[in-house]
């Protein structure tokens, strides 16, 4: 992802801070949020010191600390983290990237990033500045689309959704990419991460129409349980090893 589309996203999300949680946390959006994020809190230590990247208004962050952990938010878009800082005024929060994160090494204990992942510039620097951040034995969860039949035809209907001026917080052009679960696997093996677990979640999707979406969130237990194949979103946890060691050394 280029810097000029990089500086679209952050304009972008300046745009629509004000209306992202009219989003994420009404009804339906709250479904769909605390859907995939009950599913990375399963898989994060409790009462630890957390790294949300790409934080938004702290949807997640307010979740993560209301059972009991802690945690700092970075984000790039300035009116994000202003909402974010109302939202969770005991919570830091930060402007900038995952991919340059303003912290010493082994700071956090656990790191999340929900429905960014496929927007970054160089996703394979950012697994290397989270793995630098998180503590020996600290845990990564991450949730974004996927690569899937059923999601190669989103990246067109959110160009075409720019070309005719829809206002809506993700229908945008960003040239974003996504991954299937063997580039998952390659990415954060690269980044020296281990124990990588794969998985698929959400298949009621927050921007089906209303019937469609009642009628998936009805199946969806079923649907991610026995053909994950339709399911939306790719989950991936991993962990740093104990002995803190480099990819490089090994």
């Amino acid at each position: 992802m280029s810097t000029a589309q990089q500086e679209k996203i952050q304009e972008h999300y300046d745009s629509v801070a004000d209306i992202y949680d009219n989003h994420y946390d009404l009804p339906r959006g709250r479904c769909y949020h605390t859907h995939i994020s009950r599913l990375l809190m399963e898989s994060l230590p409790h009462n630890a010191a957390l790294l949300d990247i790409g934080c938004g208004t702290g949807l997640f962050i307010e979740k993560y600390r209301d059972a009991g952990g802690s945690a700092v938010g970075i984000d790039l878009s300035r009116r994000m983290i202003t909402r974010a800082r109302r939202r969770c005024a005991t919570s830091d929060f930060l402007i900038g990237t995952g991919e340059s994160i303003p912290f010493a090494d082994n700071s956090f204990d656990a790191i999340s990033s929900l429905l960014v992942f496929s927007y970054l510039r160089d996703p394979d620097q950012m697994l290397r500045e989270a793995y630098r951040v998180a503590k020996p034995g600290g845990v990564i969860a991450i949730c974004t689309l996927g690569k899937k039949l059923i999601t190669r035809g989103i990246p067109a209907l959110y160009l075409i959704s720019e070309k005719i001026k829809v206002k809506h917080v993700v229908m945008k052009d960003f040239g974003e990419r996504y991954f299937d679960e063997e580039e998952m696997y390659d990415i954060f093996s690269r980044a020296g991460f281990t124990d990588i677990k794969v998985t698929w979640c959400s298949f009621a999707h927050i921007d089906m129409i209303d019937p469609l979406f009642r009628f998936a969130r009805k199946v969806e237990p079923f649907v991610e349980r026995r053909i994950p194949q339709l399911a939306y979103n790719i989950c991936v946890t991993a962990t740093k090893p104990e002995d803190g060691s480099s990819p490089e050394s090994g």
